[in-house]
């Protein structure tokens, strides 16, 4: 149980004033980020379809927000199962590319939830239980050394937002613990969803932040949980992994904040699509290759790529199979010379002429022995004229090796607003979390981002 232990004690114990101003700052980066990104998903897919199931579990009595849904009012936990499901629904959330895990869209969603049922927090504990419960996340992650198996930001996200709420609430370590075995009796998350292009995929992440609440209520309720819950036989590890070096970890506990490493999205694509995604964009931009010079695109990537997003695209698909198919998106890029929220509609699906440029568009693997690598790829485009353009892709577009500029975040969040028509307060909320840390009262900034 050290490891388990070690996890917990340093979640338990990160300060806010220790970070470095540069992670601070990735902090309230991202957490503006997937506060937008969830106000957005109140305008996805099923999005209206979820929160009328969540309604059947405890109707509108509860004092829980939802992003995106001005008077909307739940019972905490199925805000938090609402929130996730927006937050992840439209692909849009930020990433850790190596972990193979979206670590917000549990933890964002269990705080609010618990700022929504507690006395006030500030800003400041609310953005160190974030960063922490985000090292505990992409901890699990990245100590797997083999192929994913299951949805690994609904399995390990839940213990991110476990340890993030013990954080916030300063759980004594015992409690914590407790807690982290019943996030253990909680983590399911199957790629079948995924393969099969479904909704389940944020739905399990709903489920994971909505566990979260119900872990830590359980264990302060003084119910004992297994302790041995990461490495022991039937801990998270041996069962969702089937090789794992916890070693390299703990190593990095002390000294490495993984928020710094969290990708922020561009597109509201999978993330394995954006880097054949900006090598289309290159092409039209800079090459100045149109829909009908194309013969043919081959997109060559590691393994991961092709099983994630390689995908055929068809006519009738499903927004949640659209959304992880590289050939429709890239299409798309190159028909329209960007791809945004508004590109999933049944009609947009269906168009003809994009369906049929899509069909000369193929991913495939390179074969590259890492089970975690997005690069690096090449695009390899044949033009009908003869010509044919190489691109490599080497890093991908709001990694922290080529990020997103402080205008395109802002774009993106102006534009997730004015998706669910809250244009209007997008200044205002820029200025709330630009100054998160400072907040007396953290849930100020939430409410504004629920439409009040």
């Amino acid at each position: 149980m050290i490891a388990a232990q070690a996890l917990v004690d340093h979640a338990l114990s990160l300060r806010w004033d220790a970070l470095p101003d540069a992670v601070q700052a990735d902090a309230r980066r991202l957490l503006h980020d997937a506060v937008a990104v969830g106000a957005a998903g109140a305008g996805a897919a099923y999005s209206d379809a979820i929160l009328t199931a969540a309604r059947g579990w405890g109707g509108d009595i509860g004092t829980g927000l939802v992003l995106g849904r001005p008077g909307v009012r739940l019972p905490p936990a199925q805000a938090a199962f609402v929130n996730a499901f927006q937050l992840h629904g439209q692909e849009y959330d930020s990433v850790h590319e190596k972990a193979v895990l979206h670590p917000l869209p549990t933890i964002v969603p269990a705080l609010i939830a618990e700022l929504d049922r507690s006395p006030p927090y500030s800003g400041e504990e609310v953005l160190a239980a974030m960063v922490a419960g985000v090292d505990v996340a992409i901890a699990l992650g990245v100590a797997a050394t083999t192929p994913l198996r299951f949805f690994r930001p609904a399995t390990a996200g839940v213990f991110g937002a476990t340890a993030a709420l013990a954080r916030l609430k300063r759980l004594p370590r015992e409690t914590a613990m407790d807690a982290m075995g019943y996030a253990l009796a909680f983590s399911s998350g199957t790629m079948q969803a995924h393969t099969e292009g479904k909704p389940a995929l944020p739905v399990q992440v709903a489920a994971a932040a909505r566990s979260a609440l119900q872990a830590i209520d359980v264990a302060q309720a003084g119910l004992p949980g297994p302790r041995d819950w990461l490495e022991g036989p039937f801990g998270y590890l041996p069962l969702f992994e089937a090789g794992f070096d916890l070693a390299p970890v703990l190593a990095d506990l002390k000294d490495r904040r993984r928020i710094a490493e969290v990708a922020c999205k561009p597109f509201p694509t999978g993330r394995a699509c954006h880097g054949g995604l900006v090598a289309v964009r290159t092409l039209a931009n800079e090459h100045g290759v149109g829909p009908g010079d194309l013969d043919s695109l081959t997109y060559s990537a590691p393994p991961l790529i092709r099983h994630l997003v390689g995908r055929v695209a068809k006519p009738e698909m499903d927004t949640a199979y659209a959304r992880l198919c590289l050939p429709y998106l890239a299409a798309v890029m190159l028909t329209r010379g960007r791809v945004g929220l508004d590109d999933y509609t049944s009609e947009r699906l269906n168009e003809p002429d994009v369906l049929a440029l899509a069909a000369r568009i193929v991913v495939e693997s390179d074969g590259n022995p890492d089970p975690a690598a997005f690069v690096p790829a090449r695009a390899v485009a044949r033009l009908k004229d003869g010509r044919e353009i190489v691109l490599d892709v080497t890093s991908q577009l709001g990694s922290p090796d080529f990020p997103m500029s402080r205008d395109e975040h802002l774009d993106k969040a102006r534009s997730c607003l004015a998706f669910v028509g809250m244009e209007a307060v997008h200044a205002q909320l820029t200025d709330l979390f630009d100054r998160f840390d400072t907040l007396a009262d953290a849930r100020e900034a939430f409410l504004l981002a629920s439409g009040g």
